[in-house]
């Protein structure tokens, strides 16, 4: 860390130099006691969400770091270094896993300890220090080497309470753009619902009358509710001969698995392939561009769209089912509007609860209901549909783009705090609080002196104790 962009009543110390080591214990079998492991942090909120109210006979060999209130815990292994919390009060007799190192902060503000060890600098630092193989991990001492900027303790105060307020702001925005996903997924489903039922055309259509149907729905006068099967062909895929394994190799034969199928078409991504003699055997359960596939077993029952060009003539899973061989006028697209409508997914749900093992035969799929329009309806019922999907899909860009910058804003508020750029007006309003005996230099020596080792009057060498010294 470079002193020269400090302000001049700074210095800098470690994290050793500031806080102090905590002590270990084996909880008593009958001890009541609050237990703090990986699992309790929220890593976007850095608290402790979740910890665990135990008794010492149930509490695991980890639990052994006594804490308290204003300790701050930082995880010593890697996939969990952004794990991060400081203590609040409440706690009864809490202990951490040693999984974690406890920073306890001597003569500094807690916060201020807090603050640091949220900065990416210090998380990438620290993934670069971390051994082991098994249990790849830290050390408690890399952790405590690590460089901070300390400034006067009265700043560090108001760095904290500016801190706590941006930052909090900044938590608030976030979690106001992490609901907009969700609502524009209400959106899309509303407006397939209005799709489906004639709402979205009633304008273009001139026609207000709707009629009942056996299935609870209302449909316009000039549609009519058939089933599945009474406009198309239901078809299965087809599993891989035992024995054979798909390629990574391309050989010209794609197959297409239940994963790929999302988002309303195929996706390419870690597509597998079949060798030629073994397509053969299977080539009758091919799908062509423009078929409709919706799958059948799986956590994902329901999804349904349509096969692009791409994959015209691949193979299909037997975890889904083809759509195909219209036998009336039909757009594709609206096919897999219909399928994808919460009305007919709820259906589906029934259907597989109804059902056995999960799974959504292929004379149920015939049987499904299906909503139809005259085929100029359709069309424009799916080109309606885009130009509100598009919009959705815009603003969703735009809130993809506003996360990420959020995201950033958290390290950029630290940088400015850590560089004294946040009080720098404060600083010059208050010369008194950030010289002599109020600056950087004497708390760290006060801090250095009191933790030199002292004789005890046996002659024996101890620590000397860190008073506490009040927040301003």
């Amino acid at each position: 860390m470079d002193l020269d962009s400090l302000p001049t009543s700074w210095v800098i110390t470690s994290l050793a130099t500031v806080c102090s080591d905590i002590k270990q214990k084996t909880p008593e079998l009958d001890e009541q006691l609050t237990y703090i492991d990986i699992a309790s942090i929220d890593r976007h909120l850095k608290a402790i969400t979740e910890p665990q109210l135990l008794i010492g006979k149930d509490a695991p060999s980890r639990a052994r770091k006594i804490v308290q209130t204003n300790d701050v815990l930082v995880s010593m292994t890697r996939p969990n270094l952004n794990a991060v919390a400081i203590v609040k009060s409440g706690l009864i007799n809490p202990i951490a896993s040693t999984g974690f190192d406890v920073l306890r902060a001597n003569q500094v503000h807690p916060q201020w300890i807090f603050f640091q060890v949220r900065n990416q600098t210090f998380i990438e630092e620290m993934s670069d220090k971390v051994q082991g193989a098994l249990y790849p991990a830290v050390k408690s001492a890399d952790i405590r080497s690590y460089e901070i900027p300390l400034p006067p303790h009265a700043e560090q105060q108001e760095i904290a309470t500016r801190l706590d307020a941006l930052l909090a702001q900044v938590d608030t925005i976030k979690a106001r753009l992490d609901a907009i996903p969700a609502i524009l997924k209400r959106f899309r489903q509303s407006v397939l619902a209005a799709a489906v039922s004639g709402r979205l055309t009633e304008d273009w259509r001139n026609d207000s009358n709707y009629i009942g149907t056996n299935i609870n729905m209302l449909i316009p006068q000039s549609w009519q509710l058939l089933s599945i099967d009474d406009v198309a062909e239901v078809k299965g895929g087809k599993r891989l001969p035992k024995g054979e394994e798909l390629l990574a190799t391309d050989t010209g034969y794609p197959y297409i698995r239940t994963g790929q199928l999302k988002s309303g078409t195929v996706i390419t991504e870690g597509q597998l392939y079949l060798k030629p003699e073994v397509q053969k055997q299977i080539s009758r359960y091919i799908v062509n561009t423009g078929d409709i596939y919706i799958t059948i077993v799986g956590a994902c029952i329901g999804d349904a769209g349509i096969i692009p060009e791409a994959y015209d003539g691949a193979n299909l899973t037997e975890n889904a089912a083809k759509i195909c061989n219209f036998k009336k006028k039909l757009n594709n697209q609206y096919f897999s509007i219909w399928l994808r409508s919460q009305f007919l997914q709820d259906i589906i749900s029934f259907e597989i609860k109804s059902g056995a093992q999960g799974k959504l035969a292929l004379h149920r799929i015939k049987s499904l209901p299906f909503s139809y329009p005259c085929i100029e309806e359709q069309t424009e019922i799916v080109k309606r549909v885009e130009q509100l999907f598009a919009f959705a899909d815009q603003i969703e860009q735009q809130v993809q783009s506003a996360q990420n910058r959020v995201n950033n804003l958290t390290q950029a508020i630290l940088a400015k705090a850590f560089k004294g750029e946040l009080t720098a007006e404060w600083r010059a309003q208050n010369p008194e609080l950030i010289s002599g005996e109020n600056s950087a230099a004497a708390l760290l020596e006060q801090i250095q002196q009191t933790a030199k080792p002292t004789k005890t009057k046996a002659g024996k060498t101890q620590q000397g104790q860190l008073a506490l010294k009040p927040n301003h």
